[in-house]
Order: C-alpha cells, then structure tokens, then sequence
C-alpha cells in the first residue's frame, strides 16, 4: 500500500520527478518525462507495480529528513540500534540524460541495508527482462524503454524483484546510478555521482539563491519556487501541473485526473509569481511557451497542453492498476484539453498585460495575435462554457468566464503603446462595457447581492474570488463584499474554502472532495485588499501550516481526515502561497496586480 500523500518527498532536474516516501521507497517516477509511462507506479497499485526502495534492515529504524537548503535533494537520516546513516537521493543535470541517484553514507557505527528495486515499464504493467552486464552493472528492457543501474553493491534476482543488501560504517559512501535510454540504442554513459551531486547542489544554490525576499515569509516561498521550478521542463519552458495522475481528490472517488500537463491558464498566476520574486528569465521561458502553445488559429485554443505545445492529450484509463488507497479509475491524459473554457482569454491577456508591465518583453507581432484572439472572442462571448473547474456535465453561464471575457477586452482597451490603431482601442472598450453589462444584469443574486456561479443559479463558486480581486467593480462595492462574505458563509468548511457545493451536480460527476487550497489562498489576498489583515494573516499561517514536512502542499485538503489530497505536489497551489505571501508581504494583491489596474488595488476607504 502506498503511504500518505503527505509522506512523499519530491526529486526533479526539471525534466521529470520522482515521488521518495518517508520509507526510502521511490513510488512514482517517469522517464525521460513528467508525462512518460511510469516505471515506477505503485504509487497507484502496489510493489510489484514498481518501485525502488532503499531503507535499514532494521523494521524499528527511525528517521528524519530534509531538503539540502535550496534544492530538491534529500537527506533522509535513519537511526537504527546500531549506527546512523544518511542516503542522499538526487535526479542529477546530466544534459539529456534523465535518472535518479541514491547515495548512502555510514555516519555512526553500522547500518544493515536493504535495496529492493522493481522496475514495471508502462505504468506497472511491462515486466523488464533484466541483464547482468558486469559486477556493476544491469539493465532492464521492455519495448522502448531501458534502465541501466549502476553500483560497486552487488545486485541480485529475487523472485521477480532486484535485491542488494549490503552495510555501511561511518565514513563508508555506496552509490546506485539509474539512468533511462532508448532500447535500441547502447546503454548511458556512467557518470560521476559525486561530481554530478555537486553539479546539482551547485544548481539548486545559484537559483534558489536568486529570490526575492518577502518578509517574515520568505523561506516558504523560496520553497515553493524550487517546487514549481522543478516542476518546469527545461527543454520547452514549459510548467507542469503536477508530476502525478489519478492521486484522487476524494478517498475511494473518481475524481482522479492527470496533472501532469500544462495549463494556458495558470499563465496568469505563474508570471505573477515568478516577477514577484525576480526570475524573469523564467517568466520569459513561460510566456514563450504560451505564445508557441497557443499559435494558430483562435477557435483552436486550448485549456491545456503537452509539456511541448502537444494538442493531442487522450484520455483513457488504466484497468490494471488499484489507483490510490482504491480511488478507480487510474487516468492518463485529460479529456479537459477539448473543452470550451472561455476564461483563457481574459488570463492570457491579462498575463501578457502584466508581464510588459513588469518588464518581460513582447514580441513584435503581438498586438496583431492578441486582436485575431479578441475578433474571435467577440464572437463566442455569450457562449456557455466548462469553466475554470473543467465540468463535465453540461456548459453553464459561468459568471467567473464571463469576468474573465470582460478582462480581456479591457485590458486591451486600456493598452497605449506606440504604433497602435486607437480604434482598436475603442472597439475593446465598447464590447468590454457590453460583457459587463451582461455580467451585472444576469450574475448577480438579487436578495444577497452577491455574484453567483452562473446565470440562473443560486450556487457560489470560489472562482469568485478571482472575480473581486480583479477591477471589474471597485473594492468596496457592495456586491464585492458581499460576495467575500457569502463565500465565508456557504463554502468555508472549518476555515478552509471549497471550489463550490458538488451536491448541486454541476460538474457531472458524484458528489464530493476536499478543500480546494488555491482558493483559500484566494481568500487571503481578498482579506489583504479588503484591510482585514489579522485575518489575512490568521488564514495564511494555518494554510502554511498544511504543507508537510519538506513544505510540499497537494491540491487539496480534508479537514476530517487532517490528510492531503489531490496531485503533489501541486503548481497552483504554491504558485497561490507565493502570490499570497507576497500579497501581505507588501500589503497588496498579487493576483490583484494582474487582474486589476494599479489604482484599482487601493481604493478610498479601504486600507490595504
């Protein structure tokens, strides 16, 4: 059985990443990318589903772990009767070469070790032939794929598993190797892993060192700025989601999706938090990767895309695999990348707006693609869409969608810069008055006064948040705080907010699933604009306070269970922990610096 969500540490090199339990096991890994098959997936099975753990011996060894200050390298310290040891587990920046290293290290007396490796190609289900190739060296093959493993330990076959064991005293150093590559091509070259340890630390060092500060909060952010930097594939600039699929949103639900994509919407939310904290040549490798993305014709956008700009993301199911703690079905790919979701309009736009704002530049033609995107919008608008949640029951008149829609068009209006047809200008504006118009007369719940989920409804939607931190009414209009203050009504759920109510059915899918922690975030910048800062503050402290021990959150969390939920780790979730550290780090919003014209943020009578 897999552990705790919680209990995983996450390793990357910003091609893929792995997922190292608190018991030494590498549960999750796929190579040469996020989005490959796994060869190690008993993360949603069991062992023999794959997996590589390196542990004591010893069933009562206790142990204590951390990331080298910076990096995603951890240093798992085990404690048993008879010594202390540490294993050091990396994936190395070996150019092209993707793998994992482990490195045990004798610190006190002497340690039993145990490795047990299991290696199932295509998500669990391709057993390897294994091939002694000398004293120090085996692969495994299945069809495309191959492992070599190398290490001075002796490895053996035992009943379909791979096993060393072997002991370390103090000053003893005893390294495992693994490297994927093409079958049909000749094995890895063997690297040093000293020396690529020292590449990697050397790495992690120069960028984590690069952050800008944020008070009192700065080392969480720094933290979540690794994950979400390890969650970037360097070759593309592309930002995975998440490293996982299927990691369930319920115990035992279905609501079990493949993260590991990216999202044309999180543009808006990384760029802000990747300025915020001074890496704008990340922040440019990310606007490059949109701008490639989404290229071609506008009735072809997408809500997601492969880490490459692939539009091809089939969704099919995995019938072999038990999925976590039995949450079936086990998904790979997303249906979502064919769905209609007309907020991307209003988030790219707005992202681009932002990011000339903070200095990152714009190609030439970009005034030219934004208005081809723009004369389409004006056509599709008043369409009914899936939304920001990707339902997948019917299309709704979503009120933050159309928000959104209304973003896009006034963001342009309010563009001036140099060579640009005032008429253009205008156009936007109009439309935009129009979108607002709508959204005023259809989106509003005439007894409460507050902004609902869609036309018709009654139901809130924490998307709504996103909707009051945007300029679209000024901060202390009625409807603005009343809408804050019927989200804390209906969807907080022992102080932590939810998307929206699943009984309603409005998602197509079974009722269900824990606190969407984006969204508490959320509320936190909204606290920040609305000048209820010992709030803002209280709600950040206990959502911090939901990150494990290595500060990794998931996408979600049940305040029953006290248990995370959701993929892990999640890009938007740290990418909201930045924004909202930030946001009371300096006493303004973030997010709300995208969405919202600088005068808009401080408004007469409201203290931010």
């Amino acid at each position: 059985m897999a552990s705790r969500i919680e209990d995983y540490a996450m390793l990357g090199n910003c091609r893929s990443a792995a997922l190292v339990a608190k018991d030494g096991s590498i549960d999750w890994l796929c190579l040469p990318r996020f989005d490959s098959a796994a060869c190690f997936a008993a993360l949603l099975g069991n062992e023999n589903n794959g997996r590589w753990r390196i542990a004591p011996a010893d069933p009562d060894a206790t142990v204590r772990r951390g990331y080298v200050d910076g990096s995603l390298i951890l240093e798992t310290e085990w404690r048993t009767a008879t010594g202390v040891a540490r294993v050091i587990d990396f994936m190395p920046f070996a150019g092209d070469q993707v793998g994992v290293t482990r490195i045990v290290e004798g610190v006190e007396g002497r340690v039993d070790f145990e490795a047990v490796l299991t290696i199932r190609f295509d998500y669990g289900n391709a057993m390897p032939w294994v091939t002694r190739v000398d004293e120090r060296t085996v692969t495994a093959v299945a069809g495309p794929d191959m492992l070599v493993v190398r290490s001075p330990v002796s490895v053996e076959g035992e009943g379909m598993h791979s096993v060393a064991r072997f002991a370390v005293s103090r000053g003893d150093s005893i390294p495992f190797v693994m490297a994927w590559g093409p079958s049909h091509l000749s094995p890895p070259e063997a690297i040093d892993p000293y020396d690529a340890l020292e590449k990697s630390l050397a790495f992690w060092e120069d960028w984590s060192g690069r952050c800008n500060g944020a008070g009192e909060w700065s080392e969480i952010v720094r933290r979540s700025l690794v994950v979400l930097k390890g969650l970037s594939y360097l070759p593309t600039g592309g930002i995975v989601a998440a490293p996982t699929t299927s990691l369930p949103e319920q115990f035992g639900g279905e609501r079990n999706w493949d993260y590991r994509f990216c999202w044309a919407r999180d543009a808006t939310f990384v760029l802000s938090a990747l300025v915020n904290a001074g890496y704008h040549e990340e922040a440019s490798a990310w606007r490059d990767w949109v701008r490639r993305a989404v290229a071609g014709s506008p009735d072809q956008l997408q809500v997601l895309y492969g880490i490459a700009g692939e539009r091809r993301l089939e969704e099919y199911e995995l019938d072999w695999l038990d999925g976590y703690e039995s949450a079936k079905p086990v998904r790979v790919g997303n249906a979502a990348s064919n769905q209609f979701q007309l907020d991307i309009f209003g988030e790219l736009v707005g992202a681009f707006s932002h990011a000339v704002k903070h200095g990152v530049a714009m190609q030439p033609e970009a005034d030219e693609v934004q208005n081809v995107f723009l004369e389409h919008l004006a056509s599709i608008w008043r369409h009914p869409d899936e939304g920001i949640w990707e339902i997948r029951g019917e299309p709704h008149h979503f009120v933050h969608s159309k928000v959104m829609a209304w973003l896009a068009f006034q963001r342009a209006s309010e563009q001036n810069r140099e060579g640009r047809d005032p008429a253009f200008s205008q156009r936007w504006r109009t439309i935009a008055d129009e979108v607002k118009a709508d959204i005023l007369a259809k989106g509003v719940d005439p007894e409460r006064g507050c902004f609902v989920q869609s036309y018709g409804s009654r139901e809130l939607d924490a998307s709504l948040l996103i909707v009051t931190l945007t300029d679209f009414l000024p901060r202390d209009d009625p409807r603005i705080v009343a809408t804050v203050r019927a989200i804390e009504e209906d969807l907080l759920v022992d102080g932590f907010v939810r998307r929206y109510d699943t009984r309603s059915g409005v998602d197509g899918l079974p009722p269900g699933e824990g606190e969407f922690l984006p969204c508490s975030f959320w509320l936190v910048e909204n606290y920040v604009l609305l000048g209820r800062l010992d709030e803002a503050r209280e709600l950040f402290v206990r959502l911090i306070g939901l990150t494990n021990d290595l500060g990794l959150l998931a996408e979600e969390y049940d305040p029953r269970s006290k248990r995370l939920l959701g993929n892990f780790p999640q890009a938007f979730s740290h990418v909201a922990l930045i924004n909202a550290a930030f946001s009371l780090a300096h006493g303004y919003s973030a997010t709300a610096d995208i969405h919202a014209t600088p005068e808009a943020q401080h408004p007469q009578g409201v203290r931010a």
